[in-house]
């Protein structure tokens, strides 16, 4: 079995949690492979070096951001993800600290399950592609005012949306920048997008769940500084007044490794913070 750990190396603690992981599997015959800075420190052997279909696991230390960094800097790598989370809890990194070897008990005893999550594919006139688990997020960036953005799904007008922008989330990203826009909570095993508008001039504009079959063009039709696309925070694409961006499924799916112990409805609410109660 190879095991790919991707640590966040602002996270002083990584450092040691990675050598402890390291330490453990290597005992129970598990080869752990990392990215190149990393297979130094640790004396690993380089990601790079190994087919990608021969990664059994990914195993992340830190939080909901270095899987989305992970899943960016190593797109040929399809191994389901196990996220350790390093600071205040994640969605999709929901393994705390004190369970981290339990949790890798269970995987060695192969007491988990896959959920294969839908992520979506960007692409621009000029064949610039990009992928997204979460969302791909179009801002007015560098405009002082509201901007006009004309939707289209598989070629039917939807609307034209005047706004700060709008969101295209997976059910994996509406818990993230969708919902702080309003949009609704899909829960990650169903296949749908998300369309949300950001601060919308028109009150009466609200989010629209959309079947993850059609394509979605949006297309910037104000008369402006160009404004940014953007996928997951990590890529940035300059659209120009009258251009268009597409969005549609990916073939790719994000797959997340989940436990026994995994319970998405209790992450909700303790992430959320509600305080809901149950009545004896």
């Amino acid at each position: 079995m190879n095991v790919f750990i991707y640590r966040n190396r602002l996270k002083s603690e990584s450092k040691n949690i990675a050598f402890g992981i390291m330490e453990y599997l290597n005992s129970h015959g598990v080869n752990v492979v990392m990215d190149a800075e990393d297979a130094k420190i640790f004396n690993a052997s380089p990601v790079s070096e190994v087919d990608p279909k021969k990664i059994d696991f990914t195993i992340t230390l830190g939080g909901d951001g270095t899987i989305l960094r992970a899943i960016h800097k190593f797109p040929e790598l399809m191994a389901p993800i196990l996220g350790v989370n390093l600071g205040s809890l994640g969605f999709m990194a929901d393994i705390p600290i004190t369970e981290i070897y339990p949790s890798l008990q269970e995987v060695l005893k192969k007491n988990y399950r896959v959920q294969e999550r839908i992520m979506m594919e960007g692409s621009t006139l000029d064949n610039e592609t990009c992928l997204a688990v979460n969302e791909i997020t179009f801002h007015r960036a560098d405009n002082s005012s509201l901007v006009d953005l004309a939707i289209h799904v598989d070629g039917v007008y939807l609307n034209t949306f005047a706004a700060d922008g709008v969101i295209l989330s997976t059910p994996c990203g509406s818990t993230a920048y969708s919902l702080a826009a309003g949009g609704p909570i899909i829960t990650p095993e169903l296949e749908a997008f998300v369309l949300t508008p950001i601060s919308p001039h028109t009150i009466s504009n609200r989010p629209i769940v959309l079947m993850p079959n059609k394509e979605i063009q949006v297309q910037y039709i104000s008369e402006l500084k160009p404004i940014e696309v953007n996928a997951d925070g990590l890529y940035n694409h300059q659209l120009k007044s009258g251009e268009v961006f597409h969005i549609k499924r990916s073939k790719r799916s994000f797959r997340i490794v989940c436990l026994p112990q995994n319970d998405y409805y209790s992450t909700l609410r303790t992430k959320l913070g509600w305080s809901g109660k149950l009545r004896p």
